[in-house]
């Protein structure tokens, strides 16, 4: 090829949301309906194009979240997940999308709009054991969202998100153990909890009834990084698969 001649490929940029909350003690994630092909009908994340060359991908993700669900921006703490660039990823051309994890508690049943004809919360576990099949490349986009969620309840405050702005200790515990997928010893997270200085503070002389004595109520502390960290427990089938390994 001579010298002049190379010109760069059309490359298409969408931003994807995994859009995580807790209902009714499950982990759930935001789905789409998709009303345009390609796979129309097919469940899908939440996201889109930017909406012209100038737009931030921030800005866009956080479009998207409004435009797809109707959900209000400010409830949602937003970070970036991952580049999912995969040159067969989508029909449609070659489209690398820049995946966002975003968390809340208590978020309201979602408004579709755009193109997407529905959206609703699907068990996170729906999707990971493939019960729900999804469009592109989109189960791949939730379980690492899921893992990300997963790991940095070790290491961060990130549990707080799922929370409101006050909340129990027992209340904290069902975020781990939803996220997680694994039941804790409640005197233990406790005790772990609160070895951990500045991840919980509390909320003030107020209490809340959970049937049985009153429970003091707790808010989101200045620490965002967890020292000693909150560590996940072993799957048991991992657990089995370890000891197998070791006979």
């Amino acid at each position: 090829m001579a010298v002049g001649e190379w010109s760069p490929p059309s490359v298409l940029l969408t931003v994807d949301l995994v859009i995580l909350t807790l209902r009714e003690g499950r982990l759930c994630v935001l789905l789409v309906e998709r009303g345009e092909d390609p796979f129309r009908g097919m469940r899908a994340l939440p996201g889109g194009f930017l909406n012209n060359p100038a737009e931030e991908i921030l800005d866009a993700a956080h479009r998207e979240l409004g435009e797809e669900t109707a959900l209000a921006a400010g409830w949602v703490h937003l970070e970036q997940l991952a580049v999912y660039g995969d040159a067969g990823r989508d029909p449609r051309g070659r489209v690398v999308s820049v995946a966002h994890l975003a968390i809340a508690p208590g978020l309201p049943e979602p408004v579709a709009g755009t193109d997407a004809s529905d959206a609703g919360w699907v068990p996170a576990e729906a999707v990971l054991s493939g019960e729900v099949e999804l469009a592109f490349d989109h189960h791949r986009i939730v379980a690492d969202g899921v893992e990300r969620a997963r790991a940095k309840l070790e290491h961060s405050a990130l549990a707080t998100a799922f929370c409101g702005e006050l909340f129990t200790i027992a209340e904290l515990q069902q975020v781990y153990e939803a996220v997680w997928g694994a039941e804790l010893d409640t005197r233990n997270f406790y005790r772990k909890v609160q070895a951990v200085k500045g991840f919980i503070v509390p909320g003030g002389p107020g209490r809340r009834s959970t049937g049985g004595r009153p429970a003091r109520l707790y808010r989101a502390g200045p620490r965002a990084v967890l020292y000693p960290p909150l560590i996940r427990p072993v799957p048991s089938d991992a657990e089995e698969s370890t000891t197998e390994e070791g006979r």
